[in-house]
């Protein structure tokens, strides 16, 4: 769910790990200090507007597998086509996703050390997960029905007091993932303001590379830690103080916070893009805004399912690295080799989509990667799909007459260069007939 670095192992364990992988190398790689990324290793994490850069769909109809270049010295590999990004997804044997070999041995804070799923292999995932997905079941996620209700309805309420014209990203994207996941964790109300502040540039890798990525985790995951602590002495009715209260001795503070950085990354930032977008693709597609107030429950789900292909914030999955020389589709990859999977150019196969390019209900139907595939599918799927179709439902019924208040894309902002593919601003106009109505008034 998350983008952690390290492995969910034990302060002592880590370190050691660390002294034995480096033992007998002069110069280390560590790619936290990567500064910037190669030009020409960029073009899967850039979009036009929502949509991947004409490159991805290029690169897939010359070879779906393709040597990218470099970096540090391995080989990095770009999976852009649908079966051959799900095997890779599915393969554990052939790819390890543990990049504790590229982080160097300097001394490294608890924030820098946090474990998480998506860095990790069996028997530590196997460990985390087991603790998250009793939590993540249809059936004990019904218990945020009400509680999701209340939030859309405040977030909608706060938005009409403040129109007509409103930042759809600020009002709605944002505020409502920010707020499920901050009760999903159990996280009180006086703390979550600075918590807020700490949620941007987790994945911009725009201005400083890696190294910015990193740096601006850290106070995310610092702050992850102390609630950890405090919640040791005050357990919260939420998932953190229920794992303390439940299997807390198991686990170190600095591993719960790994585990709470992973859910808020995973429930936060990827949700808020989807509603953003979202909003801003339904608002160019009167027909499926329609369809979220009148459809049934299948028509709506459509809906839903689409917007998650066509949009796909996620724009790589963790990185998985070879563990032995193979084959992979006619190419030799060799042992510590990157390869990279791209779910948006997976999820724009013409090869499987029919109308892979545009955003077309008669796409469902195709498997989509947007929560990834395998080990380290997204365990949050299916709240993200809960917030939603909640959301959206909502919005589209409160606010049947919703537009863009700008025909210029670049008042958008859309992320130059991020794993997580958003948008900053998305102004819109909550009653479009109003404006309608003026101008034929004259």
């Amino acid at each position: 769910m998350a983008f952690n670095p390290f492995a969910a192992l034990g302060a002592r364990v880590r370190t050691a790990a660390l002294r034995l992988a480096m033992r007998g190398k002069s110069n280390p790689m560590d790619i936290t200090t990567l500064n910037k990324i190669p030009e020409h290793l960029t073009y899967p994490l850039r979009r036009d507007g929502v949509d991947p850069v004409p490159a991805l769909a290029e690169q897939r109809t010359i070879d779906p597998v393709h040597k990218l270049g470099s970096v540090l010295g391995l080989d990095i590999w770009l999976i852009t086509g649908h079966e051959e990004s799900k095997q890779v997804l599915a393969d554990s044997k052939s790819y390890s996703n543990d990049m504790r070999h590229l982080l160097g041995t300097r001394k490294r804070t608890d924030a820098e050390g946090i474990g998480g799923l998506g860095m990790t292999d069996a028997p530590d995932h196997t460990k985390l997960r087991g603790l998250l997905t009793p939590e993540f079941t249809m059936r004990r996620l019904k218990r945020l029905d009400e509680k999701i209700d209340q939030i859309v309805a405040d977030s909608l309420d706060d938005m009409e007091a403040n129109g007509p014209v409103v930042d759809l990203v600020q009002k709605f994207g944002f505020e409502i993932p920010f707020r499920v996941i901050c009760d999903l964790l159990g996280m009180d109300e006086d703390v979550r303001d600075e918590f807020h502040k700490l949620g941007a540039a987790r994945f911009d890798l725009a201005e400083s590379g890696a190294a910015g990525a990193f740096g601006a985790a850290n106070e995310t995951r610092t702050f992850l830690i102390n609630e950890v602590k405090h919640q040791r002495a005050n357990p919260g009715e939420g998932l953190i103080g229920e794992i303390i209260r439940t299997r807390g001795e198991e686990f170190d503070d600095v591993e719960l916070g790994g585990l709470a950085d992973g859910v808020f990354l995973g429930g936060y930032e990827t949700s808020a893009a989807m509603l953003s977008m979202g909003a801003y693709v339904l608002t160019q597609n009167p027909e499926a805004y329609a369809a979220l107030r009148s459809g049934d429950k299948a028509q709506i789900d459509a809906v839903v399912e689409e917007l998650l292909r066509y949009l796909c914030p996620v724009q790589i999955a963790f990185a998985r690295f070879a563990r032995e020389d193979h084959d992979l589709f006619g190419h030799q990859v060799k042992k510590g080799a990157i390869v990279m999977v791209s779910l948006s150019g997976a999820n724009r196969d013409p090869k499987v989509v029919p109308h892979p390019e545009q955003f077309d209900l008669r796409n469902v139907g195709t498997q989509n990667f947007a929560f990834g595939h395998g080990l380290h599918r997204c365990v949050g799927a299916e709240l993200a799909r809960m917030e939603m179709r909640t959301a959206l439902v909502a919005l589209a019924n409160r606010f049947p007459n919703l537009a863009m208040a700008t025909d210029d894309l670049s008042d958008l902002g859309f992320a130059e260069l991020s794993i997580v593919y958003s948008v900053a601003n998305l102004p819109v106009r909550l009653d479009s007939s109003l404006v309608e109505g003026s101008l034929l008034a004259r």
